[in-house]
């Protein structure tokens, strides 16, 4: 499995990772954004039909990275009685969070679960964490998986998506013909995803991929969409700014990828991925220590 930490910095960093400061500024950029990226309700729907395979009906969820995830309506027809918890992963976007919790106070009124806006995860002790495209962004995956494994119940469950490795190809094949450095990360590939997940603790992990395809009729209406999608982050990007004469040479590439049928083509990986935190394990010695709520934990481990 690739080591998902930051390099010593006389080391070049790997594909996977990301400029954590460029993550923070897209950040910003999107919490101001009218809508989630367009993308993340359709991966949310996606996501969503794979539920019905966990027969735990959780009565508390926590959306992770709320706004940006899209996944409001799925989640609310999915489980029209739990409680909510958001978390955001910047000052703005929480702040937008509580902005929308504010105006729904007639919510409380028609009596539906009430929606909590917290600043982190630590004690929530939910039944399910929902993570709809945001693992991507994250430059410190296992601190991310740790916050995951810490806010789950006992028996509690992970799902998430995010961008794997097979993303934009055509778009680095593209960018490194022309020499113009990286588009964009790598990704995580989804068995080195599932191996982390079990050093964070998570207990049967399980993962799949799929594939999708995008077009559009012009580059410029690609490159607008890819911006709403958010921005490059791998440290190895070109540094400097871009001129005219760039982006014109960029246009031009793009309306090379056209296919047969016209349009420019380009390809999408979505890895999913879920898992369950197990009651936690004994370790044995000449003495153990184990507390009251470890011992009610394997307790209701073994009546199941």
């Amino acid at each position: 499995m690739a080591d998902p930490t930051p390099p010593p910095k006389n080391e070049s960093p790997r594909p996977q990772q990301l400029d954590a400061a460029a993550v923070q500024r897209q950040l910003r950029r999107l919490a101001v954004s009218g809508t989630p990226p367009w993308l993340h309700a359709d991966i949310a729907a996606r996501m969503a039909e794979r539920l019905p395979l966990i027969k735990l009906k959780p009565r508390r969820l926590l959306q992770w990275s709320a706004f940006l995830g899209g996944s409001e309506a799925v989640l609310a027809a999915a489980y029209p009685n739990a409680e909510q918890v958001l978390i955001e992963p910047t000052p703005a976007l929480r702040e937008r969070s509580l902005a929308a919790n504010r105006r729904g106070w007639l919510d409380a009124l028609r009596r539906r679960p009430p929606v909590v806006v917290a600043e982190s995860a630590q004690g929530t002790q939910v039944d399910l964490v929902w993570a709809n495209m945001a693992l991507h962004a994250s430059p410190t995956l296992p601190e991310t998986l740790a916050q995951w494994q810490a806010a789950l119940a006992v028996d509690g469950f992970v799902m998430f998506s995010c961008l794997g490795p097979d993303s934009f190809i055509e778009l680095r094949a593209l960018y490194k013909k022309h020499g113009w450095g990286r588009p964009s990360p790598d990704w995580w590939d989804m068995h080195d995803l599932g191996d982390l997940l079990i050093e964070a603790g998570f207990a049967d992990p399980v993962m799949d991929q799929e594939g999708i395809s995008l077009t559009w009729s012009e580059p410029e209406a690609l490159l607008k969409d890819l911006r709403e999608l958010g921005g490059n982050l791998a440290p190895t990007r070109f540094a400097g700014l871009r001129g005219r004469v760039w982006r014109r040479e960029l246009l031009q590439a793009l309306d090379g990828l056209r296919g047969a049928d016209g349009r420019i083509r380009l390809s999408l990986e979505i890895v999913y991925g879920h898992a369950f935190k197990a009651a936690p394990k004994i370790r044995m010695s000449g003495e153990a220590q184990v507390s009251l709520d470890e011992m009610r934990a394997m307790l209701k481990q073994e009546r199941r």
